[in-house]
């Protein structure tokens, strides 16, 4: 959405917002926005992610929370919408869009706890003391004795479950805040995650999408990162962050004690057991859970080789022989241009219609994150707020007409994949990849070659159709056509992130927290202020203490901030009061 509100405009919005704050007026602070505006937080007002949509629901959040918070020294900055503020606890940013002199959107978030500031710049740590000094001890020793002392004697604030990149992001923030943390992950090394999966991986999203914290890529840097690339500069993160992290690691159980206010978690470490006993855990496991594999009859016929698209390493060796891929979103794409290109004969198996954008048109339309926007000033860190900025609820009316665009920019390429019969969907309101991604995590492919292999029939394609049986040697349909297959791939998908809960601590824990990812709640019984945002994602969850942690490396790198501001104020004893926490959900 671009900015087009006079500057003025916006300082006098602001002075009027201020002043309706600090007379404690919620009836005039609601009355400076539209009838449908929203105000999306994270953390700085309410201590959690939420959006409030229309006036109603912003005048209960400030009755709730106006007295605690305290905002005050409203100041407007040198961009168009963007502002600075202060509250009883910490300092932060924001950002207003106007129609008729009224919020449309108002963003507000918590960007530093007072007294409890990264070091950086000119308060960085000297890091040697000058001078004679005897039984010194040297960065080396502290290293090693937290190596040694952490996760046994002396135990982690919190314990991060999942060193990937998400974990790892996480860990750095926690790092440069001085919460002590543990990450833990079953991989021999940190980035075996991207090591493990298939040869010819690389990231869809382009590299100004894809920093971590702290450390950007070097301008030299490939767009699209290899993923074996992506595996070493994550293994050389930990190191050049000095994260605490166990790789060899598998967490075996968890359980909370609310009489401690403490979790008990026992961890396989190098064979052995260790207990640990952190006040906080992570499930940093990405934003999916555990592999879905249909089962189909007829399956332990089958003599050839079945796998989910998380166990297939390469087309190497598939040569001649006939592979079947059931699915049609980014793994089953990638896996089928894999095994054309290693000489396998190749059908893709689409069961549904899917989202399809040319990874170049999407660059070009992600104007934010680009050498562009970089040379216009526009930092990772501001690409990420503005992004954050708009609200979910008002994504549609903004994505329609960029996905319009895309349509007819790329009439061609839809024309010849509709041709070949591949069956093509723009998302359920037709609004693109971003909002088919926060609500579904799935349903779409970035292309970035499959689609010419699909359109000109290098690849073979069966739509509309569903798998009936597996035979010895063949995939029956639905629509009574037979593939005879060597190797059929499950791309699949994943089920919800909280598996993840049940598996590591209990079933009643993963339905008591409900369903990680989409938006809004998971029943329609529980509405209430959460709804327009991710369920349960670097927020507080219904259960005490337990968080959830992913999302793709954007997501993960702007969210791990306000993650581990949460985690830093519980760690000080701030008064930490939750608005809108999520309820508690129940086994249906």
């Amino acid at each position: 959405m671009k900015e087009t509100t006079p500057s003025s405009s916006i300082s006098d919005w602001l002075a009027r917002f201020a002043a309706a704050l600090k007379g404690g007026d919620a009836t005039a602070t609601t009355a400076l926005f539209t009838e449908d505006g929203y105000w999306r937080d994270l953390v700085s007002f309410t201590w959690n992610i939420v959006t409030l949509e229309g006036r109603a629901a912003i005048a209960d959040m400030l009755k709730a929370r106006l007295e605690d918070v305290r905002p005050c020294s409203f100041r407007a900055g040198d961009r168009d919408g963007w502002f600075s503020f202060e509250t009883a606890l910490g300092r932060g940013t924001g950002h207003v869009r106007l129609k008729d002199g009224k919020a449309f959107t108002l963003f507000t978030a918590l960007m530093e706890l007072k007294g409890f500031e990264e070091l950086r710049g000119e308060t960085r740590e000297t890091g040697v003391q000058h001078g004679a000094i005897q039984n010194r001890v040297t960065w080396t020793d502290r290293r090693h004795a937290d190596a040694a002392e952490l996760g046994y004697g002396r135990q982690p604030f919190v314990l991060v479950i999942g060193g990937g990149q998400g974990g790892i992001g996480l860990g750095a923030r926690l790092k440069r805040l001085g919460v002590p943390a543990l990450i833990v992950d079953r991989n021999p090394r940190p980035g075996d995650a991207w090591r493990n999966r298939y040869k010819s991986l690389c990231l869809h999203d382009p590299v100004w999408y894809d920093h971590l914290p702290y450390l950007p890529f070097p301008d030299h840097w490939p767009i699209y990162t290899p993923k074996d690339k992506m595996g070493d500069w994550l293994e050389s993160y930990v190191k050049i962050m000095e994260l605490d992290y166990w790789s060899s690691t598998t967490c075996r159980s968890a359980s909370w004690d609310a009489g401690r206010r403490e979790w008990t978690v026992i961890v396989e470490r190098d064979g052995k057991p260790v207990t640990m006993t952190p006040k906080h855990i992570v499930l940093a496991t990405g934003m999916s859970g555990f592999p879905e594999i249909p089962r189909f009859p007829g399956a332990d016929l089958f003599k050839g080789t079945q796998h989910h698209s998380s166990r297939h390493t390469g087309g190497e060796g598939w040569a001649g022989k006939r592979c079947v891929v059931v699915g049609s979103n980014n793994s089953a794409h990638d896996i089928a241009a894999d095994l054309w290109e290693h000489g396998a004969d190749v059908t893709l198996l689409q069961r549904s219609p899917t989202l399809v954008m040319r990874a170049e048109t999407l660059a070009k339309n992600r104007a934010l994150y680009s050498e562009a926007a970089l040379a216009a000033g526009i930092t990772t860190e501001i690409a990420d707020l503005t992004t954050a900025s708009m609200p979910y609820g008002a994504l549609p009316q903004v994505m329609r007409p960029v996905v319009d665009q895309i349509r007819r920019e790329d009439a061609d390429f839809y024309g010849r994949l509709s041709a070949a019969g591949f069956k093509l969907t723009f998302g359920e309101d037709d609004t693109g990849i971003g909002p088919m991604y926060l609500r579904r995590g799935s349903g779409y492919y970035i292309d970035v070659g499959a689609s010419e292999l699909i359109a000109d029939g290098r690849i073979k394609l069966k739509s509309g159709v569903e798998v009936a049986r597996l035979t010895a040697d063949s995939v029956v349909l639905n629509d009574g056509s037979e593939l005879k297959a060597d190797l059929v791939v499950y791309a699949t998908g994943y089920g919800s992130m909280n598996q993840w809960a049940g598996e590591l601590i209990s079933p009643e824990v993963a339905d008591k927290v409900g369903k990680c990812w989409g938006l809004g709640s998971d029943t329609a019984k529980d509405p209430g202020p959460w709804e327009g945002e991710l369920r349960n994602m670097w927020k507080p969850t219904a259960q005490e203490n337990l968080w959830f942690h992913g999302g793709n490396l954007m997501q993960s790198r702007l969210y791990s901030r306000f993650l581990a501001l949460q985690l830093k104020a519980r760690l000080e004893g701030l008064p930490v009061e939750v608005y809108g926490r999520a309820p508690v959900h129940h086994r249906a």
